[in-house]
């Protein structure tokens, strides 16, 4: 067998190897749905219930969350400033047990300044700045949107209930307490996290527990 014969021979089996390496990878399809959803938890579900389960649909608007926002690098709070932040959580809820409503809605709004002081967007792009929080705190930013939510649902009959209420701030507390913690976190970007970005600490305790107890507000 001559030399160009042979030569010939490698080059179509080296071109046929590529192909079947080629087919191999589309066939397989993407590989990061699974980062995706370990990374989002509660928030891949979501975003696939609302693409009515397509989850291909879902995983590139994750993906895309995180190319938009997975490179953010928060700044970390002053003693002083995250007193005040603590301050004034504490006082929302003591009014809950008399102003449900307005207490929520403080929450809200105490959410959207702190994520905004944090380095998230502004809470005037309450969109924006929840798909960035979904990106670094997926397992606690959904008290936000609970919040958010009973705060700009009707007041006269549509509203939510004291219920609802009490369990969207119970919820929201957390990412409170994510965003407010001081932690080696502070100024992190992308890339993988642990305790209070990311996956929920196993280890981590609220530095400002508390409960809402079940007193008669003043609200029907």
């Amino acid at each position: 067998m001559s030399t160009g014969v042979i030569i010939a021979l490698i080059v179509v089996v080296a071109v046929v190897l590529v192909a079947a390496a080629v087919l191999a990878l589309r066939a397989r399809g993407p590989r990061h749905g699974g980062s995706l959803k370990r990374r989002f938890g509660p928030e891949y579900d979501l975003a696939v219930a609302r693409h009515d389960g397509d989850t291909k649909a879902a995983e590139r608007e994750l993906a895309e969350r995180v190319r938009r926002h997975g490179s953010l690098r928060t700044r970390p709070l002053e003693p002083a400033e995250r007193e005040r932040f603590v301050a004034r959580w504490t006082a929302a809820q003591e009014r809950f047990v008399d102003s449900p409503r307005e207490a929520v809605a403080e929450a809200d709004r105490l959410l959207a300044e702190l994520a905004g002081a944090r380095g998230f967007p502004d809470g005037g792009q309450y969109e924006e700045q929840l798909t960035a929080l979904s990106v670094h705190h997926a397992h606690h930013v959904d008290g936000y949107r609970r919040v958010h939510r009973a705060t700009h649902a009707g007041v006269d009959g549509d509203g939510a209930g004291t219920e609802e209420l009490r369990a969207s701030m119970v919820e929201a507390r957390a990412l409170f307490e994510a965003l407010t913690r001081p932690g080696r976190h502070d100024g992190g970007g992308a890339g993988r996290r642990t305790g209070t970005e990311g996956a929920p600490a196993a280890t981590a305790r609220p530095s400002h527990t508390w409960s809402l107890a079940k007193r008669s507000p003043k609200e029907s």
